[in-house]
């Protein structure tokens, strides 16, 4: 009997300590935590379970190989709602937090601070509201955080002018408003970080803070958020002059502002005399209409119609598919491309105009900005941001000076030409196909940074049924086998044509390059029959010295899938983009990806 109950007991230990040994790592009950308070309408969490022994197995998570610690999240495009959990912060060896392109609401959870080791943070696209916690400057580790396109308000806090490795900062798009701080770190990122934020000030967006009486701020900005020391006293004379030097410029000021304000009463009423205004941003006379789309032209709809009749061919900057471009300089210096339709593209003024509204009211940083379109009696014309540093194709074949793209402003481009064309793939309504993706049509500004132009002339899709135009344009070399056939225009089109731009980042040909072209190839043949034969060094462009073999690899893999001879092998444009987000923006792709738990795996 005593033996049996020993046997009893023994067995009754095991049972308890094997299940203690087998449970959950507290990293997988802080994830469960989080799925808890998320809305997975899709599943895509359902195998996140809680008899497992390791989350590592779990979609989208990936872990360190030597003890099992979550290395990161990797949930974007997965249609999570819900919030984020305050329960992330118990994940202190979290490197990476990708939840992008989801319908996450709430606020970012001031937990995320307790993760000391995360290297980047993409949040962007989603209905975030609320601040941005400033226990993020305590993440020193932190290279990329991308919140852009949600609904965050207030202050941008002066904490992360502490992050000294932060190389890429996005929060555009949102409703921040007051002074950026320009203090460490934040004081190296330019306008297109901020971009979208109307009510924020500060040299950054190159946009002066004012007082509440309009007057421009002089005070010093704080050295963190918090309160900043006192300074010695100042001599009691030296504060009384500056007190009556201010009091003096500030009459003067307020004299001039109504000076001018009475100056601009009585041009405006000068203007109306002979140029009507119908409604919002829509001006009419007889021989002459004129719409802006975003209210963001500071001039006077006189002014800009002058301008406009007085191009001439001295002003030609470009001829593209759709017209001649011209390049318009206001009096203040602003400049603007003005581009004239070709009148044999031409439909009615109704429908042209009705898709105009559709595409002025399309805004992206990787778009190029349409600002308004004039109607003459001779000529359309269309109203641009002006990028300076032209077209793709120009820095890559034409200049001789020594500005060259070298293998990171290639990468550069290529993602943020992605994101320009996912957008118009999949977050406009109506969807749009470009038709004419190549390297001519996307422009660069001063920092190198990507805007796919010519969109605006596409055909719109307007519903699923309707995803198809049966007339064909675009470029030969960067056009789809199906899409010379059948002269249908898809989606997928598209993305063999920014295959072929990829292709020609790479290699630094043109599609019709003669050294393949004699062979009786495209610039697609080429590659894959150099890669056959694995001749890798062939294919790279020699200007590229910077390159490495491995993102080389990768990059011409997506060009591969984008190019593919079946369009439904072709992965979407907002697959392409992930691929590349993983290739490109990562700072070190082994180290946040196992391949086995990759989005496209």
């Amino acid at each position: 009997m005593g033996l049996w109950i020993w046997f009893f007991v023994g067995l009754f230990t095991m049972t308890i300590f094997s299940k203690t040994c087998l449970s959950l790592t507290p990293d997988g009950f802080a994830l469960l935590e989080m799925r808890t308070v998320f809305n997975d309408t899709k599943n895509v969490l359902g195998n996140w379970n809680d008899s497992d022994e390791s989350p590592c197995g779990w979609t989208g998570i990936s872990c360190f190989p030597n003890d099992q610690r979550v290395q990161s999240i990797n949930l974007p495009y997965m249609q999570l709602g819900g919030i984020i959990s305050p329960s992330v912060g118990k994940l202190t060896r979290l490197q990476r937090l990708a939840l992008h392109e989801n319908s996450l609401h709430g606020v970012i959870p001031n937990e995320i601070g307790n993760c000391p080791e995360l290297r980047a943070i993409y949040l962007r696209a989603n209905y975030l509201q609320g601040g941005i916690p400033s226990d993020i400057g305590n993440l020193s580790m932190l290279t990329i955080l991308d919140l852009s396109s949600n609904s965050l308000r207030g202050a941008i806090p002066s904490s992360l002018g502490r992050l000294r490795h932060l190389r890429l900062l996005n929060l555009s798009t949102n409703f921040f408003s007051g002074e950026i701080p320009d203090i460490g770190v934040l004081s190296t990122f330019g306008n297109k970080s901020f971009i979208g934020n109307l009510d924020l000030c500060g040299q950054q967006v190159r946009k002066p803070c004012r007082t509440s009486m309009g007057f421009p701020v002089v005070l010093p900005h704080a050295e963190s958020d918090e309160a900043a020391v006192p300074t010695k006293r100042s001599n009691h004379y030296i504060r009384a002059a500056v007190i009556g030097a201010v009091s003096t410029l500030g009459f003067v000021l307020i004299v001039f502002f109504i000076f001018l304000w009475v100056w601009l009463l009585s041009k405006k009423e000068r203007a109306a005399k002979k140029y009507t205004e119908v409604k919002k941003q829509v001006y009419k006379e007889p021989s002459a209409k004129l719409i802006t789309f975003h209210g963001d032209l500071p001039y006077p709809s006189c002014e800009l119609i002058e301008k406009i009749e007085s191009l001439d061919e001295e002003d030609i900057v470009g001829a593209g598919g759709f017209g001649t471009v011209y390049r318009m300089v206001m009096n203040d210096c602003g400049t603007f491309a003005v581009k004239r339709i070709d009148r044999s593209r031409e439909g009615s003024d109704q429908v042209f105009e009705r898709e105009l509204e559709i595409l002025g009211s399309i805004k992206h940083i990787n778009l190029v900005n349409l600002r308004g379109y004039c109607r003459l009696p001779t000529a359309r014309l269309l109203i641009y941001d002006y990028l300076a540093m032209g077209s793709l194709d120009n820095f890559l074949h034409e200049r001789v000076d020594d500005r060259l793209l070298n293998w990171n402003a290639r990468l550069k481009v290529a993602l943020g030409s992605a994101r320009g064309v996912a957008y118009l793939h999949h977050d406009c309504c109506p969807k749009i196909v470009h038709r004419d993706i190549k390297s001519s049509n996307i422009l660069l500004d001063e920092n190198l940074e990507p805007r796919v132009s010519d969109f605006g002339l596409a055909k719109l899709l307007v519903d699923e049924e309707a995803h198809v135009t049966t007339v064909v344009a675009g470029t030969f070399g960067y056009l789809a086998p199906e899409y010379l056939q059948s002269g249908r225009a898809t989606e997928k089109s598209d993305v063999y044509s920014f295959g072929v731009v990829l292709l020609e980042l790479v290699t630094g040909k043109r599609p019709t390059d003669l050294s393949f072209v004699n062979q009786g190839l495209n610039v697609v043949g080429w590659m894959n029959t150099l890669l056959k034969e694995n001749r890798l060094e062939d294919i790279l462009d020699k200007r590229c010295r910077d390159a490495d073999a491995e993102t080389v690899e990768a990059i011409l893999e997506i060009a591969a899938r984008c190019t593919d001879a079946n369009p439904d092998d072709r992965p979407a444009m907002q697959q392409v983009l992930q691929y590349l987000e993983q290739e490109v923006m990562s700072p070190c792709p082994s180290d946040f990806y196992d391949e086995s738990h990759s989005d496209y795996s």
